[in-house]
């Protein structure tokens, strides 16, 4: 197991003070160092801000829009491209390795517009767009914006051409009930002026092991939880050691998703086949994808962000050969984001999918976010000049081939494929 990112929040302010990119440096250099002594490796350090519009505008936005309000807001969001270009050089500059600067926002109909363009113009800068949110002051209110919804898969659409293997889009996430403190890239973002972070981990293996050679179930899931809970404890001992005074930054917890490494060590697609199922994508799947989920929740440590089973299917060597197979679709993947997991994530698609054919897929992972009330995302890669079916060829460390993956989707007719903001309130538990 391996610590994938310790994530650092905060505002750096329009104009940028790098003074705040600089705090944050140190102290991620510290926090590093920290937990390297106490054994972990440590992949990268990275930093997220609050959401680029609010960012850009100064917090000031007037949502009753008056026409001055509406023209400054959308040039200050023309400045996106060049200021993610500075971004990304400051942090470079802080010791920083990859940087957030939030989702594009529906009550910012410009800021989805301007992503493609600033992840051009920047370098291992990381962006989201948000497609859901509460309905004005009903807090119990829940909507997905349509509208969003249909910029988020232009995004996508739109990014793909920019990298020869589409790779651009792993800079970019569709967003759905997605809050504030997640520390795994490009869903994280932050929600104040004081500075917080995070942590997020590679363990797949944990589950793996786990599972490994155990004649029950209760005594994989109890290996399982007693594990998560070791590293859980350890790695959150470490974090208050880090918080030495009042100015020091808020530890928010530990997202503990079993995030995966392509090598079959590290699958977590293994891990459901340790526990006694064929080949992910066969009946059982969801059922283990369940159990993992719920060992996570078992487990006592301070919990942040999704806390799930993650399933990026160019990140996991099993993944993607089930994938390949064609055992493993990405309704399957869907369906099993139902009973926990960050959503669908690196999806090879056919280079010539169209965003209308995107939209249904974000509308459903929206639905399932808001009626299950859980954080879900959508990191889809259309694979310039590939179509469905055919063998993917990148020459990554951290993917593993598979095959283009089909979408079974069509462009939606109305009343649906409207723009209106529907309104879906999350399953209420039975009296």
């Amino acid at each position: 197991m391996k610590i994938r990112s310790i994530t650092y929040f905060c505002n750096p302010k329009f104009p940028l003070e790098e003074k705040i990119l600089q705090d944050a440096g140190k102290f991620l250099s510290e926090a590093k160092s920290a937990y390297e002594a106490a054994g972990y490796e440590v992949q990268t350090v990275r930093l997220a801000t609050i959401p680029f519009p609010k960012l850009l505008s100064g917090n000031d936005f007037n949502r009753s829009g008056s026409k001055a309000t509406e023209v400054a807001t959308t040039k200050s969001l023309n400045e996106l491209p060049k200021f993610a270009n500075q971004f990304a050089k400051a942090i470079k500059d802080a010791g920083i390795a990859y940087g957030s600067l939030g989702p594009a926002l529906p009550e910012f109909p410009r800021s989805y517009q301007v992503i493609p363009e600033a992840i051009a113009a920047s370098e291992d800068i990381f962006f989201g767009g948000m497609m859901t949110g509460k309905s004005g002051s009903e807090l119990s209110d829940s909507r997905i914006f349509m509208s969003a919804v249909k910029a988020c898969a232009d995004v996508i659409v739109k990014c793909a051409p920019l990298d020869p293997n589409g790779f651009a889009n792993l800079k970019f996430a569709a967003l759905a009930n997605v809050h504030a403190g997640a520390p795994f890239f490009p869903a994280a973002y932050h929600d104040g002026d004081a500075p917080a972070f995070a942590i997020a981990v590679e363990s797949a293996d944990v589950a793996v092991n786990a599972f490994a050679g155990q004649p029950t179930l209760d005594e994989g899931r109890s290996a399982l939880i007693a594990e998560i809970t070791k590293h859980g404890q350890a790695i959150s001992h470490v974090a208050q050691s880090l918080i030495s005074n009042l100015q020091s930054p808020k530890f928010l917890g530990i997202d503990f998703s079993l995030a995966p490494f392509p090598d079959d060590a590290h699958s977590l697609g293994n891990a459901v086949e340790k526990m006694g199922v064929q080949k992910i994508g066969l009946h059982g799947s969801l059922a283990s994808a369940a159990i993992l989920t719920e060992a996570i929740e078992r487990a006592d440590f301070p919990h942040i962000g999704f806390n799930g089973f993650m399933q990026p299917v160019l990140e996991d060597t099993i993944l993607a050969k089930r994938a390949a197979e064609g055992t493993l679709t990405i309704k399957d993947a869907l369906l099993y984001s139902a009973v926990c997991g960050t959503g669908l994530d690196t999806i090879p698609l056919a280079g010539d999918t169209t965003a209308d054919q995107i939209s249904p897929l974000l509308l459903d992972l929206c639905a399932l976010a808001l009626r299950l009330d859980k954080p879900l995302t959508a990191r889809l890669m259309p694979v310039p000049g590939k179509r469905a079916g055919e063998a993917t060829e990148f020459d990554f460390a951290f993917f593993a081939n598979s095959r283009v993956m089909a979408l079974d989707s069509s462009p939606l007719g109305l009343p649906l494929g409207g723009d209106e903001k529907i309104t879906l309130n999350a399953k209420l538990p039975r009296s």
